[in-house]
């Protein structure tokens, strides 16, 4: 009964969170530069790319002139976003991929699944569904995306999928946290304070593992950062905030101080304790008074990782009203409401 409760809970913050049927705003089907090799400039949003030879996406490469080639290849292709989808949720959907990927959008790292050589972990049967953050595009301009692919064996490439960029509109209730949040291994209770000097931390995604940008050996403590002005329309409201699954224990503080946490510390005294916490929704009531709306919040979230997996892993990411949360748990539409599972299915 308590497994089914969190799923409920999850489709259900889901569809606050990203509320609105999906529809597909940018094609991004058809034909896309493709480069054989690796090289780090490939990423840049003004690298030249018209050299490049074209070929068809979603398909594999073997299938277009690259037979039995495994290795590294880099996708890009410019689009254009609307100035009307400023004020939609937007979401990249990239079909499957095999086997690995990181993704770009002008110069500046989305996401990605897998992870590439040495320590090789394929990603070939997740479905990539990367959500981007407002302040990665330019609104009525042209953006770039490129992609980075490893294929180890078999079958390499942007192979299946309905490709494109998928919108929905923003419930205005809520406030979506997910994309670039600070971020530094190791452990320091000062970590936590309102008045920490980040700037010298480096950046990754939430949702995603840190498996996936940069940290495969990192297991034990890490600690994540972000910076939120609330609108003044909240300032009454009873809040909630949702942080998606951690693998595996977490403590999360707001503007320097402790409201919750999930599994036990320190980490290493609860190795095996910890473990059970690493698919559990978080959902955490924050008390009055905290967050200060108009003005800067700082949460900074405390990670201990007993082994494999790690971080801030699956979302949606947000703060919504209590009000809100209430009238959704009490729906009985839950399977129209999760916004990932429904996309799931449209592009099967």
């Amino acid at each position: 009964m308590k497994i089914q409760l969190t799923v409920a809970f999850m489709i259900m913050l889901s569809h606050m969170l990203i509320a609105g049927s999906p529809k597909r705003e940018i094609n991004l089907r058809g034909k896309w530069y493709f480069e054989l090799g690796d090289i780090p400039a490939y990423a840049e949003a003004d690298f030249d790319h018209s050299h490049w030879e074209k070929v068809r996406v979603p398909a594999p490469w073997e299938d277009q002139g690259f037979p039995g080639y495994d290795g590294y290849a880099w996708y890009r292709r410019t689009f254009r976003v609307p100035e009307k989808l400023q004020k939609k949720s937007l979401t990249l959907a990239l079909g499957y991929i095999d086997d690995v990927d990181q993704v770009y959008i002008n110069g500046q790292f989305l996401n990605g699944r897998g992870i590439d050589a040495p320590h090789y972990v394929s990603a070939y049967n997740q479905r990539r569904l990367y959500q981007i953050p407002g302040n990665l595009l330019k609104y009525g301009d042209d953006n770039v995306i490129a992609v980075r692919v490893y294929d180890d064996w078999g079958e390499g490439g942007i192979v299946s999928g309905k490709v494109g960029i998928y919108s929905q509109q923003s419930s205005g209730t809520t406030v979506d946290l997910a994309g670039r949040w600070k971020f530094r291994s190791g452990d320091n209770p000062g970590w936590a304070v309102e008045d920490l000097d980040d700037s010298g931390w480096n950046t990754l995604v939430v949702p995603g593992r840190w498996e996936d940008q940069g940290y495969q050996d990192l297991d034990e403590y890490a600690w994540y950062r972000t910076e939120i002005i609330l609108p003044k329309t909240m300032e009454d409201e009873k809040l909630i905030l949702y942080i998606g699954a951690i693998d595996d224990a977490d403590e999360l503080y707001i503007n320097g101080k402790k409201i919750s946490s999930k599994g036990k510390f320190p980490g290493e005294n609860f190795r095996e304790y910890n473990r059970r916490f690493y698919n559990h929704e978080r959902f955490y009531y924050i008390p009055g008074h905290v967050l200060q709306p108009g003005e800067k919040n700082v949460i900074a979230i405390r990670v201990w990782d007993s082994g494999g997996d790690g971080g801030i892993y699956r979302g949606p990411v947000g703060i919504t009203t209590r009000q809100e949360y209430r009238k959704f748990r009490k729906s009985h539409h839950y399977h129209h409401s999760n916004f990932s599972y429904f996309l799931n299915d449209l592009l099967d």
